[in-house]
C-alpha cells in the first residue's frame, strides 16, 4: 500500500488558523506556532466577552431603571419589590425601555410599586 503524507492535511490546518490570525501584528499573523497561541488565546476571551456582555447590560438596565424610579420618588429596590408584590411580571430590559421611550407608562407602574 502507497505511504500517504500528511502535508496537505497540515497546510489546511495551518492556513484556517493564520486566516483566524489575519490583522494580528507582525509574527502573530505569520507565523504558526506564534498565531495558534493567539488564535486560542482570543478565542478564549471571546466566549468570556460573550457572557460579560450580558452581565454589563443588566447594570445598564438597572441603572437606567433606578435614575427613572427617583424621578418618580422611588429607589431602585422598593420599585422592584412594590412590582413583585403587586404581580407585574415584566422584566429589566423591558422596565428600561419604558424608563427611555415610555415615561408615563413607567410612571404608572411606579404609583403601583408604591402603592404595594
Amino acid at each position: 500500500m502507497a505511504r500517504i503524507k500528511g502535508a496537505l492535511n497540515a497546510k489546511k490546518k495551518h492556513n484556517r488558523v493564520l486566516k483566524l490570525a489575519k490583522g494580528y501584528r507582525e509574527a502573530r499573523s505569520r507565523h504558526y506556532r506564534v498565531a495558534k497561541q493567539s488564535v486560542m488565546r482570543a478565542e478564549a476571551s471571546a466566549f468570556g466577552g460573550r457572557k460579560q456582555r450580558k452581565r454589563d447590560m443588566r447594570a445598564l438596565w438597572i441603572s437606567r431603571i433606578n435614575a427613572a424610579a427617583r424621578i418618580n420618588g422611588i429607589s431602585y429596590s422598593q420599585l422592584m419589590h412594590g412590582l413583585k408584590t403587586a404581580g407585574v411580571d415584566i422584566n429589566r430590559k423591558m422596565l428600561a425601555e419604558m424608563a427611555v421611550n415610555d415615561a408615563e407608562g413607567f410612571k404608572t407602574l411606579a404609583e403601583l410599586a408604591k402603592q404595594n
